[in-house]
């Protein structure tokens, strides 16, 4: 059969000609079987995208661009990008990190959980030994996630005074901290 002959299949395919359809599957199937057979490398995978490639050849027939190029080479990328995505498809895809980090026992240790406690406690006696409003400036920065403009206006200072009172107080809090 000659590239003319095939187009002309194609083209009548596209019309949803049942029986150009039929002849094309006679004429190309071993062609783009072995195609197939070349990537899946599995006779039985391969005869199902055989079948899975001729539904999108029937379906995707009227995208054929009649040209002077083989028409047998539009059908064998068809199935051979078919073959390949199968091929992708069987693959384990890769872990995502989320599921990673569910392996991991989120909860801390005995030991651990003693040590932050002790922790707690020395952060909250050091964040007693500041200033009432210096404390709260901190406490709203660092553990309410409050803006340094929302600090300044709360407590009606300006915006760079309430930069040097957290940076301050934090000062204050490494030396305690360290004692």
């Amino acid at each position: 059969m000659t590239p003319q002959d095939i187009t002309k299949l194609i083209v009548r395919v596209s019309m949803k000609d049942r029986a150009a359809f039929d002849m094309l599957y006679r004429q190309t199937s071993a062609k783009l079987f072995g195609v197939c057979l070349r990537v899946l490398s599995d006779r039985a995978e391969a005869e199902e995208a055989l079948q899975e490639v001729f539904v999108k050849i029937w379906t995707k027939a009227d995208r054929f661009a009649v040209s002077d190029l083989s028409p047998i080479s539009w059908l064998v990328a068809i199935a051979r990008n078919h073959a390949i995505d199968r091929v992708r498809a069987r693959r384990q895809p890769a872990s995502d990190i989320d599921a990673a980090l569910d392996i991991a026992d989120p909860a801390p240790g005995p030991e651990a959980m003693a040590v932050a406690g002790g922790e707690n406690e020395r952060i909250y006696r050091c964040l007693d030994e500041l200033e009432q409003d210096r404390a709260a400036a901190v406490r709203g920065a660092y553990l309410k996630g409050e803006s340094y403009s929302e600090l300044a206006e709360r407590h009606g200072v300006p915006l760079n005074t309430m930069r040097t009172w957290l940076r301050r107080s934090l000062m204050k809090l490494r030396e305690c901290l360290e004692r």
